[in-house]
């Protein structure tokens, strides 16, 4: 049998806001769930919108996952991301889109972005995110002509997180725009982990909430081939 491998979606965008607020993607939420696939022999790839180094968000040299990861191979391959345009969704076998306040930026609403979560999600794969990554889903229409998240629960960063961390910066409100479009909400306490898995569609609601959609995609690649 093949290695099962996941293409993770990362953001370009590297200020957020009318104040500029520096952004990327949130480090723990590429390090945490590539570690868990890592350790269990599933594959890697990065892409993004525009190819290249992603920036990054809130690095944590306290924490030894990100610290192995920053010194990988993997980190690497990160840092000279595909451009997402260049690349076939249907090489993989899940996608995943981490967060980061910087895909409210640039991934969500992004025509190459909703066609790839789309052609997987039509393929039969795994579509996963995790805090603010979710935000991929909006907007994406599969092949019966419904929007993805609508009826299907999901969790992402909820507005109990976001005000006070980020409401000033960001140009929309995730959870009110996931309920919006129909998508069956769930969310637990501020900064706790959270994991809703729904069929192929696996979302985490926060930071926290990384390790535990790795683990979630372990299983489900492990069930879907």
């Amino acid at each position: 049998m093949s290695v099962p491998y996941v293409l993770f979606v990362a953001t370009n965008a590297a200020v957020i806001g009318p104040n500029n607020r520096a952004t990327g993607f949130f480090f723990p939420e590429i390090a945490h769930p590539f570690t868990v696939l890592d350790r269990a022999g599933v594959a890697v790839e990065f892409a993004s919108p525009l190819g290249g180094k992603p920036p990054e968000d809130s690095y944590d040299a306290e924490d030894p996952e990100q610290s192995a990861f920053l010194e990988s191979k993997a980190y690497r391959r990160l840092s000279r991301s595909r451009k997402l345009s260049e690349v076939d969704v249907l090489d993989y076998d899940a996608v995943f889109v981490p967060g980061g306040l910087g895909p409210m930026v640039d991934i969500t609403g992004n025509p190459e972005v909703q066609e790839a979560v789309a052609r997987a999600w039509n393929a039969g794969m795994i579509v996963s995110a995790v805090c603010h990554g979710p935000s991929a889903f909006l907007g994406v229409t599969i092949d019966d002509g419904s929007l993805l998240v609508r009826g299907r629960k999901l969790t992402a960063f909820s507005d109990a997180e976001e005000n006070g961390y980020a409401d000033e910066d960001v140009p929309f409100d995730l959870e009110a725009a996931l309920r919006e479009e129909g998508a069956l909400y769930e969310a637990t306490d501020p900064w706790q982990p959270k994991l809703v898995v729904d069929g192929r569609l696996i979302t985490g609601q926060n930071p926290q909430s990384a390790a535990l959609v790795g683990g979630a995609l372990v299983e489900a690649l492990g069930q879907n081939r």
